[in-house]
This record gives C-alpha cells, sequence and structure tokens, in this order.
C-alpha cells in the first residue's frame, strides 16, 4: 500500500547520498588535509603565521584557487562547500582558515557585484599558483562587532575625480592588512543606519590602507587577524560594488520610506553562515573520531575505557550531535543553492547548532583523554581552542538565536 504521492511524485526521489563527483572531490580534499595539514597543524599553531608553504602546495593541486571553489559554490546540490570545508577543517581550522579565507571576500562580490567587478577581481583574491594572494573581507570594528549598524568607517564620493574616499579603522579581519585586495563594508549615509552602507574593493597597494594590530588569539592560530586602518584610501568608483547607479537607486528607495533590501555586511554572512557551520563540523568530527579511537586502545583497570558506560554513552552523543549538526547544515546549503530562502533563519540554526557543538564535543574529548588531553602532545585541547571562534565570529550564538527567534515568533526579539 503507497501511503502519499507516486512515482512522480519529486519527493520520491530524496536522497541524502553524495553524488560520485561530490564523494571524489571529498576524498581528494580529505587525503590533503590528512597528508599535508594535519601533520603540519601543531607547528604553525605555535608560529601563529599564515602557512605559505600550505597555501602555494594546495595552490599547485588546486585546492587553493578561484576555479576550484566556484566549481564547489556553483554544485548543483548545494553541497559542495559544505563538504570541503569539513575535510580541510578536519585537518586544522587555522590552516582551514588560511585556505577559505579569500573566498569570504569572494562572496561579497559576487553576492552584489557587477559580472565585470565579479570577472576583474576574483581571480586577484587567489592568484595564481607561481604567485599566491590572498583576499580579505573588512566588516567589523573596534565599537561595531555584532552591531552592524554601527560601523563608523566613511567613504564620501568625489564627483571630481570618481573616486571614493575611505577612512576608519577595522579589526578582526582575517587577512587583513596582507591581503592583495581588500573587501571594505563602509557607511555612505550614516543617518540611515546600515541601510546607508555599501561595500567597496581596495586594489592592491592603494595608498593610505595599512595594517594596525596583529592579533594573538586563543585558537585558530595559523590563520592571520589583524586590524586594518583606512586613512585617505582612494578608490575608482569601479570599486564600488555593485556600482553607483544601483547605490543610488537604493538609497533613494529608503528616503521615500521603501525597503532597501539586505545590509552589506550581513548579506555577506548570511550567505556564509552554512559554510562556517561546516568548519565546525569538521572540527567536532576530528574531536569524535580521535577520542573514540582513544577509547578502543587506552586500556584502564583491565580493559578499554571505551567500554565504561560513561565513555561510551559520551561518544555516542558527541557521533549524534555532529551528525545532526551536519545535517541541519547540509539542509541551508542546500536551500541557498536552491535559493529557497530561509524563512525560519535556517542558515543561523546550522551555525548556531555546529558551533556550540564544536565547542561541546571538543571538550568531551580532553575529558575521555584526561591528564593527556590537557597537553600538546595531544590534539583536542587544539581542537577545543579553535572551537570556541565559532560560537562568536560571523555572528556570535546570542545573534544567532535572536535571528531565529524572530523568525519563529514574527515579533521584534531584541
Amino acid at each position: 500500500m503507497l501511503l502519499s504521492g507516486s512515482m512522480s511524485d519529486p519527493a520520491a526521489g530524496f536522497s541524502l547520498e553524495l553524488s560520485s563527483d561530490l564523494r571524489e572531490m571529498r576524498d581528494w580534499v580529505h587525503d590533503f588535509a590528512a597528508s599535508v595539514i594535519r601533520p603540519a597543524a601543531a607547528e604553525w599553531d605555535e608560529r601563529e603565521q599564515v602557512p605559505w608553504p600550505i597555501l602555494q602546495e594546495a595552490a599547485k593541486i588546486g585546492l587553493y584557487s578561484l576555479d576550484f571553489l566556484a566549481a564547489q559554490f556553483f554544485e548543483e546540490s548545494g553541497l559542495g562547500i559544505p563538504v570541503a570545508f569539513e575535510e580541510l577543517f578536519w585537518g586544522d581550522a587555522g590552516i582551514g582558515l588560511s585556505l577559505v579565507a579569500s573566498g569570504l571576500a569572494g562572496i561579497a562580490v559576487v553576492s552584489s557585484g557587477t559580472p565585470e567587478q565579479v570577472g576583474e577581481w576574483l581571480p586577484q583574491l587567489f592568484g595564481t599558483p607561481d604567485d599566491v594572494k590572498l583576499g580579505a573581507f573588512c566588516s567589523s570594528e573596534p565599537d561595531a562587532g555584532s552591531d552592524v549598524a554601527a560601523i563608523r568607517t566613511r567613504a564620501v564620493y568625489d564627483e571630481k575625480t570618481d573616486e571614493w574616499v575611505i577612512n576608519g579603522v577595522k579589526t578582526w579581519a582575517t587577512n587583513g592588512g596582507i591581503a592583495n585586495v581588500h573587501v571594505v563594508v563602509a557607511s555612505v549615509e550614516p543617518s540611515l543606519g546600515s541601510r546607508g552602507q555599501a561595500t567597496f574593493i581596495v586594489p592592491p597597494a592603494t595608498p593610505g590602507l595599512s595594517m594596525g594590530q596583529k592579533f594573538r588569539k586563543h585558537g585558530i592560530r595559523a590563520s592571520h587577524t589583524a586590524e586594518v586602518v583606512l586613512d585617505d584610501v582612494r578608490v575608482p568608483g569601479r570599486c564600488l560594488v555593485g556600482g553607483k547607479e544601483k547605490l543610488d537607486h537604493r538609497l533613494a528607495r529608503i528616503r521615500e520610506g521603501g525597503r532597501g533590501g539586505e545590509q552589506a555586511a550581513m548579506k555577506t554572512f548570511e550567505a556564509s553562515r552554512p559554510s562556517v557551520a561546516a568548519m565546525a563540523v569538521g572540527v567536532a568530527r576530528a574531536a569524535t573520531e580521535f577520542a573514540t579511537e582513544y577509547a578502543r586502545t587506552r586500556v584502564q583497570f583491565g580493559r578499554p575505557i571505551g567500554q565504561n558506560q560513561g565513555v561510551a554513552f559520551q561518544l555516542a552523543d558527541m557521533a549524534a550531535s555532529v551528525d545532526a549538526a551536519r545535517l541541519l547544515t547540509w539542509r541551508a546549503a542546500w536551500m541557498a543553492r536552491a535559493g529557497k530562502p530561509f524563512e525560519r533563519a535556517e542558515g543561523s540554526m546550522s551555525k548556531l547548532v555546529a558551533g556550540e557543538t564544536a565547542v561541546r564535543v571538543t571538550e568531551q574529548a580532553i575529558q575521555i583523554l584526561g591528564g593527556n588531553g590537557y597537553t600538546r602532545e595531544y590534539p583536542v585541547e587544539r581542537w577545543h581552542r579553535d572551537a570556541k571562534i565559532f560560537t562568536i565570529f560571523e555572528g556570535t550564538s546570542e545573534i544567532q538565536r535572536m535571528l531565529i527567534g524572530r523568525t519563529i515568533t514574527g515579533l521584534d526579539v531584541r
């Protein structure tokens, strides 16, 4: 007896199995993560420097490239980026972030840019295998993290020269100050708050842009994080993402009481949330796998500690949590690729659950390893340090809960 539907029902073809192309890509990225990233992870964590040799090796095989990221971004199921990012961050979060951070700047250009801007600037975010480049997305400021409406960096149009003059300080910028191309969110009409913001491309070697403080971090230490100082930075009019005509129409619509569309920084963050969730899933999975193998082989009181319910039950919860986070991530990524709106903040759900899962699971891994887990002789303490960032950057857990709360209640939760 058929419960519902028929063979023509699209649901009849539902499957969670990855395509052969995705499986092949996953295995290729996993091999690089296992053979190149993991063996170097502890060293670059201690160095707190960009792992240039690994970036160069990734570029040579086509892993660090616009072509690879574009192929996964446009993969028909939407799962290309989540699958690739999970494997990279399974290898190491700091090195993984160095490999994918240029893509965030790319998303900011692709999401609102003209075809000409996409064609001109995206290749410059990555360079070539012989000349590796970096991109940086600059949104946060000392007084504007989660509160993107508080951005003070100002861009003023100079009609005589068709240039935008940008002044301000950005902070927490991955690749900030060392990137080839910086993509900067600035206010063009402060009276409109977040609706009066726009995104600008700062070309290589533009005078007035410099690196401020480089941050020494708790985790993800193999990625470069710094302030970016913009002092009378002049960029050509063509470097306004989307173009001035589009900006003028949007601002005019807002002044007349209409809707202005999505705010510049938030549009980038919303598009990237499933990707960030996949990063957290990779870290959580790494810790779960390591703790499980340790529990199989670590003998105490004459038997493997995994035979103790206290340990086995923890591992069971860890494994189930990682799978749940991955499924939420895949759902959000599929919805984004299919053009389905996040009506229940599904992107925020994926990041919230995956980020908090990573923190909890890596802590449980330390507990299972006991004293060994607390030392740098084992990787779980590093994974725990790395995991915490996923509840903070690109929207804190509190921000994600607020966004989810708004959608499910229909109320202006603050």
